[in-house]
């Protein structure tokens, strides 16, 4: 099955790159939260985080952070909103991350993401523990 992204990796279709490194890819959203918002792909076909080989955290997150840094330069933004899906919100499935530029009034509010509680201390606690169990 063929990958838009893996496509724009081996040049076969065209996106605005900002970046291109052995690590992986920059290049603009073509459906930007904001102009300059810009998608970090791995080289290598991945689906999710959770299967990026681990020897490659820490060159993808570098480029990720790299990549960060120029937004806010470039466009003189006053931060960014980096975020990945996995799977579920993921429109194309290869790994991606976004880095949005962000300025105070611009109208992003907390993206969209309902906010719930927990019911108590202990069920929060509940929570970190099975969690914790898996890390």
């Amino acid at each position: 099955m063929a990958c838009l992204f893996c496509e724009i990796v081996a040049g076969e279709k065209p996106a605005f790159v900002v970046a291109d490194e052995p690590v992986g890819m920059a290049f603009l959203d073509i459906r930007p939260v904001f102009k300059g918002h810009t998608l970090v792909v791995p080289r290598t076909h991945i689906v999710t985080l959770t299967d990026l080989p681990e020897a490659d955290i820490p060159g993808y997150f570098g480029f990720v952070q790299r990549i960060t840094a120029a937004v806010t330069e470039a466009l003189g933004a006053q931060g960014t909103f980096v975020a990945m899906n996995n799977i579920v919100s993921q429109s194309v499935p290869h790994l991606h991350t976004h880095v949005v530029p962000r300025t105070k009034g611009d109208g992003l509010r907390g993206f969209f993401w309902p906010r719930t509680k927990y019911a108590s201390d202990e069920e929060a606690q509940s929570f970190a523990d099975d969690i914790r169990a898996k890390v």
